[in-house]
């Protein structure tokens, strides 16, 4: 990677997080996707790397690097070749614990980020629901001020890290008569609290190795101290972190391009067809030399924004572009590499097979490509 603002310390993360891929993901993601779950004690590994707290103080465990650490670490993770891996982990680290530390004051903090950071407590988002997706503002569940807290009601769904989850950051509305995206709170809530349950474990396309959940609440009390920032000021906090969470999203996406393309490139120089191999083909290498530029570009894109992001400007234009060019990307990646594999790229041992599954969702999760690109069209 040229991107001229990585430095020696980058490179040397990645070096780290590769080997790590390689000796701790890789010879056990099949077992983890007929299990339905990443082992917890993956994440407690990587935390006592440090790898989940990138970002945040060194007091409480941290390594205080800037976004480009992170999008390392999507990168490296989506060529794992394990889509349920990765969103496992960047669930974790750069979707609902950024909520902590971004809107927590100081007693939050000192009780749960340690363990965080450390892969103890394992943290969620709440925000999606039946009836309201990449539309935050139709959220529908509600939190009751009542004496010494809250009373939360309503249902979440599609939630990563639901069932094996510790720490919920619940997205509710505070003012049910305010309208739009006014009146939401985010709380904390921690797994067994009474009136909070998971309702079921979802049954995915992909990402099978990730739990993913639909959360009830029924009066499910909240104490005052575990409101996550201001009351009715949720909606602000949770489109702030979406820049990051679709940047590391786009990341992830480029990594699961460029493995699948390395898998390809094996497989089509391997495969004998018609007195020679895939790859004498000139239709197949000029198609993989398309793709390969194509992921290239998008590559630099999004080290150049997670830069921009890192110096505080305002990206949010290219971090949409960025999301909405990676997801799709990635699927047409994906789709040219099951291709060339022709029937072996469609049985369920086949690295591609699991690969396109994964990569489905990427247009779709953390803001569908259509709502992304009417983000850039306000911009333009």
């Amino acid at each position: 990677m040229s991107f001229a603002q990585l430095t020696e310390a980058h490179e040397l993360f990645r070096v780290q997080i590769r080997r790590f891929v390689e000796e701790k993901i890789r010879p056990h993601g099949e077992a983890w996707e007929e299990a339905g779950q990443v082992p917890r004690e993956l994440l407690r590994e990587m935390g006592a790397l440090g790898f989940l707290g990138l970002r945040y103080a060194e007091e409480y465990g941290g390594a205080g690097a800037d976004p480009l650490m992170s999008v390392m670490l999507a990168e490296e993770l989506g060529r794992s070749s394990f889509g349920g891996v990765t969103a496992t982990v960047l669930v974790h680290t750069d979707m609902a614990s950024p909520h902590l530390v971004n809107a927590g004051n100081k007693a939050q903090r000192d009780k749960y980020l340690k363990k965080v950071i450390a892969g103890e407590l394992v943290t969620v988002i709440g925000v999606t629901e039946p009836d309201a997706g990449s539309d935050v503002a139709g959220m529908r569940a509600t939190a009751r001020k009542v004496d010494g807290g809250y009373v939360l009601n309503g249902a979440k769904m599609f939630i990563t890290n639901g069932v094996y989850g510790d720490l919920y950051f619940i997205g509710a509305k505070t003012d049910p008569a305010a309208k739009g995206s006014r009146g939401i709170s985010i709380f904390i809530v921690e797994k067994g609290m009474p009136g909070f349950k998971v309702g079921r474990k979802l049954r995915k396309m992909g990402w099978l190795c990730s739990d993913t959940a639909e959360l009830i609440f029924e009066d499910c009390f909240v104490p005052a101290e575990n409101l996550l920032g201001e009351e009715n000021k949720g909606f602000y906090a949770i489109m702030k972190n979406f820049q990051n969470e679709r940047l590391v999203l786009s990341a992830m996406a480029v990594g699961e391009s460029l493995k699948a393309l390395e898998l390809t490139l094996d497989y089509v120089k391997d495969r004998k067809a018609f007195g020679g191999v895939l790859f004498d083909k000139q239709a197949i290498r000029q198609r993989l030399s398309m793709r390969w530029a194509q992921v290239e570009a998008a590559r630099q894109f999004v080290y150049h924004v997670g830069w921009k992001y890192g110096q505080g400007m305002d990206c949010v234009k290219e971090v949409s572009m960025l999301k909405a060019l990676c997801g799709e990307l990635v699927n047409d990646v994906m789709y040219d590499c099951q291709q060339f594999h022709g029937g072996f790229g469609y049985i369920r041992e086949s690295a591609i097979e699991r690969m396109a599954r994964d990569a489905r969702i990427l247009p779709i999760g953390g803001g569908a490509s259509e709502v992304m690109l009417e983000e850039v069209a306000k911009r333009l």
